[in-house]
């Protein structure tokens, strides 16, 4: 039986680029994990200084970071995992190692094949606010016991919330999740450019729009309710916020944003299909 108390769990983030170094950084911020038990792979590993200034382990061999951890997070692109896969299959160890995935489009089933080991394994789908303890993962496996996806909810919940789904929902999880970051970043880019037309300078209207943006999240999330009964809050007759809201629908805002999730989603499907 393995143990389960994960901050004893040693940590292999094979692949350490934009989702990889997020996942350290939060993590480490956290300071619920040991910055020596945190072993970040890259080809380049000149490019991680940071983390080995922070008392991180580095290195460019896939295969000594996992026979040195327990967690076994492949956060590569999708073409190179066969690659990757099968390079440290023969290091696996069924008793030891929860594999963990952050591929979009790669299924267990696919995973599986490719690893050819019977080992725990587990998708999740994270976002980059993972740096800052602020992601939102969603969490998908099948056929293991529930410790093991228990173990990697209590890790992923050190860096965000995190929710248990379906496998078959992952697809649309990546679009809302994964994606959802670069959205709604376009829309406080979008609303700060109105910022400026009406008078601010440019530095000033980020800044109200990206903390504006902050509180109407924190507000729906702490209140429970449905975004138009907090709009309904903010909602006059004839007032100045019900005359731009109108006016953002003629133009297309929801519709636009509804639209941009299912070109997202077919895309994923797309992706899904080639490494399937």
């Amino acid at each position: 039986m393995q143990d389960t108390d994960i901050l004893n769990k040693r940590i292999a983030i094979l692949g350490s680029g934009n989702i990889g170094q997020s996942l350290a950084r939060g993590l480490l911020r956290s300071r619920k994990i040991k910055p020596g038990h945190i072993t970040l792979t890259r080809k380049h590993i000149e490019l991680l200084g940071e983390f080995r200034k922070k008392g991180c382990l580095l290195t460019d061999n896939n295969e000594e970071a996992v026979l040195n951890s327990d967690f076994i997070i492949v956060a590569v692109r999708p073409e190179q995992a066969a690659s990757l896969l099968s390079g440290i299959k023969k290091y696996l160890n069924s008793q030891k190692h929860i594999l963990i995935s952050t591929m979009t489009g790669i299924n267990i089933k696919k995973i599986q094949s490719l690893v050819g080991v019977d080992i725990p394994i587990v998708r999740v789908m994270p976002n980059t606010a993972l740096s800052i303890g602020e992601s939102m993962t969603c969490i998908a496996s099948f056929s293991i016991e529930e410790q093991y996806i228990n173990q990697v909810k209590e890790l992923f919940d050190l860096v965000g919330k995190t929710l248990i789904l379906d496998e078959k929902d992952m697809i649309e999880a990546t679009v809302l999740c994964g994606c959802g970051v670069a959205y709604f970043l376009r829309i406080i880019r979008a609303i700060s450019q109105g910022g400026i037309e009406i008078g601010f300078h440019s530095h000033e209207a980020i800044q109200m729009a990206a903390q504006t943006a902050k509180g109407a999240a924190t507000l729906l999330l702490a209140s429970k309710k449905h975004p138009e009964e907090e709009i309904d809050k903010v909602t006059t007759p004839r007032g100045i916020t019900i005359a731009g809201l109108n006016q953002m629908e003629h133009e297309g805002l929801s519709s636009a944003v509804i639209k941009g999730i299912l070109a997202s989603a077919e895309m994923a499907k797309k992706i899904l299909s080639n490494f399937s």
